[in-house]
């Protein structure tokens, strides 16, 4: 595991940019930020302090896939601790096995710090080797689309 960090500042509130982020009051918040990642990024589950959660797409054979993964901690436009522990396959949920290994006890964490009325966004995160190059190219990317999203 690879271990990365993005910041970006958003001239909005934590309380807006962590809506906006998580898609709190409205999920298409977070699937248009994080359509950089895949066209049909999407969640299902719950955000709350001990949920499941699995954040999926379809890929180009039109099968749901992604991480299985667990909400460590939220505290609301503060911290969000999120820790994958599996893949979604085709609908199955696979929590064993080498390409599970890649990615299994992976973090990703966003810390949200206001300071007159701007938020700086600080994200981390345990990346599997192979997608490094794709993670430092697409995270930044995304960064951006929700800089533009809060600020509009």
């Amino acid at each position: 595991m690879e271990k990365l960090q993005f910041n970006i500042s958003i001239h909005a509130t934590a309380a807006k940019v962590y809506d906006i982020m998580l898609g709190i009051n409205n999920k298409l918040t977070y699937e248009q930020w994080t359509s950089l990642f895949n066209p049909t990024s999407t969640y299902e589950g719950s955000w709350d302090k001990g949920s499941k959660m699995q954040f999926i797409g379809v890929d180009e054979h039109g099968e749901k896939g992604g991480m299985l993964s667990r909400i460590v901690e939220n505290i609301p436009n503060q911290f969000v601790s999120i820790q994958h522990y599996g893949l979604v396959k085709a609908e199955q949920e696979i929590t064993e096995g080498p390409e599970v290994e890649k990615w299994a006890n992976g973090f990703e964490n966003y810390t949200f710090n206001e300071t007159n009325g701007t938020t700086t966004v600080t994200v981390n995160l345990d990346t599997a080797t192979d997608f490094l190059e794709y993670m430092n190219q697409a995270y930044p990317q995304a960064l951006n689309k929700l800089k533009e999203m809060c600020e509009h």
